[in-house]
């Protein structure tokens, strides 16, 4: 039986940790002096993913504002790893933890703001609901779209995250990153070599806001549109659930859903994780599962659609530290 099912609309908000463990990275001395913010040592992770699974941070850093931001990654000088942690959708944290500091944005860096030229200021904490919500009251058409992605600006940047026929790349100007030593610059948006769910930013920048293009339009005929897209989403996929949006990238000329679908995968369990019945191409944890059940079930699938298809599917999931 043929399940219908929309195009793969998630991404993903974070930037990539090493899988190695860092040599004394929970006991790195951090200078504390001056900083604003909350600083927390081998913090869990697990309740602030979607997956509710995985290890702790050596480091969980959450900044007061920019400038705090700017002190912590300056201190640090590329000394440790960094990772930008924002809603914790399309993330695996690994059981082990994520060695280094992992940053986590919050109310400072939501903040939007639309202009005359129909230009949108986004802060990289803010959701993609509040972003086309507010682009909508102000008459501005071309990110509806981002109703669809549940994720912050920051990882929609870093991933080039996409729904429903558009992606970050059509309406990004430029964006401001701190660089893991500290380095504040702006990007246009060529300098990041976007492709599908893929940018050049390097692991471990952070981006902390973005400037974005849209259009005049209708605010009624733009409510219209994000309301079709929150329905299409609730009929289609597992949103209630605890999962991490879609596993797979589609690879050229398929749908991956399409492809698990056809290997024998819907339902498939391993520990406490399953291939959703709803869509194919989310993996969901139903029974506390661990984050190696999470990640061993998406190697179990990728090798039985390579053997059914002869197609290798690739993660669009982020999976970050250590086993």
């Amino acid at each position: 039986m043929r399940h219908e099912q929309p195009d793969d609309w998630f991404m993903n908000d974070s930037g990539q940790a090493p899988n190695a463990e860092v040599e004394g990275g929970v006991n790195t001395p951090i200078d504390t002096a001056g900083l604003r913010g909350k600083l927390t040592r081998n913090a869990p992770l697990a309740k602030l993913v979607w997956f509710k699974s995985g290890g702790a941070a050596d480091w969980l850093f959450e900044p007061a504002d920019l400038e705090d931001l700017h002190a912590f990654l300056t201190r640090l000088d590329g000394e440790l790893p960094v990772m930008a942690l924002g809603l914790g959708s399309n993330l695996i944290i690994r059981d082990g933890g994520v060695p280094g500091a992992v940053i986590r944005l919050g109310k400072a860096f939501a903040q939007v703001e639309t202009h005359d030229d129909h230009t949108v200021t986004c802060g990289a904490g803010a959701h993609g609901v509040l972003v086309s919500s507010t682009a909508r009251d102000a008459g501005i058409a071309g990110l509806e779209f981002m109703r669809g992605i549940p994720g912050t600006i920051g990882g929609f940047v870093r991933m080039n995250a996409g729904a429903y026929g558009r992606e970050t790349a059509d309406v990004l100007i430029d964006c401001d990153v701190i660089m893991p030593d500290g380095d504040w610059m702006t990007l246009p948006a060529v300098d990041l070599q976007y492709s599908y769910r893929h940018s050049a930013l390097p692991d471990g920048a952070v981006v902390v806001s973005a400037r974005l293009q849209g259009k005049p339009g209708d605010p009624k005929v733009i409510g219209a549109e994000m309301e079709q897209i929150a329905e299409a989403r609730e009929q289609s996929q597992p949103v209630r659930t605890k999962t991490g949006g879609s596993t797979f990238k589609n690879p050229p000329g398929h749908k991956a859903w399409q492809l698990v679908d056809a290997a024998g995968c819907r339902g498939l369990r391993m520990g406490g994780a399953q291939v959703s019945e709803k869509h194919t191409n989310f993996l969901i944890n139903v029974d506390n599962a661990t984050s190696a059940d999470i990640e061993g079930l998406g190697e179990e699938v990728k090798a039985r659609v390579y053997k059914h298809s002869g197609i290798e599917l690739e993660w669009e999931i982020q999976r970050v530290g250590r086993p």
